[in-house]
């Protein structure tokens, strides 16, 4: 199984007043995390949308560990856990410096057409993604 790895320098505006990273950013990392992925994997998602097509969050799961404390390094992982004919799901892990688990979760998306958000089989419409996300899901 491919893991793409992502370093990320938290912003101090990220933080809450308790002096850790607020929850909802998370969310943005695992964004973050998905396009590295796909980059990584030769595949770019602005070509998706300039074909027509979107991939938005069907689900998201999050647990939260350990929070993240300003001046922490943060090294966020990325794998794909599920590449069906339609939905993809994602895994994601967020690790401090020292290697703790802080944050773990998933994240399911469909494609759809960008006109009328109508499902399409991602095997189908984007058949070398699909087997390059076959591939790295082993």
């Amino acid at each position: 199984m491919y893991i793409s790895e992502l370093v990320i320098e938290p912003k101090y505006y990220e933080f809450d007043m308790m002096g850790i990273i607020y929850h909802a950013n998370y969310l943005g990392w695992f964004e973050a995390g998905r396009s590295k992925l796909c980059e990584d994997l030769g595949f770019k998602y602005i070509d998706m949308e300039k074909a027509g097509y979107i991939s938005p969050v069907y689900e998201m799961k999050v647990e939260y560990k350990k929070g993240i404390r300003y001046g922490d390094e943060v090294l966020l992982r990325t794998w794909i856990i599920e590449n069906g004919g339609v939905k993809t799901v994602y895994g994601y892990n967020v690790l401090n410096g020292e290697g703790t688990l802080c944050v773990e979760g998933s994240s399911s998306h469909y494609v759809v057409r960008r006109e009328d958000f109508k499902p399409v089989q991602f095997k189908k419409v984007f058949p070398e993604w699909h087997a390059a996300f076959e591939e790295a899901s082993k």
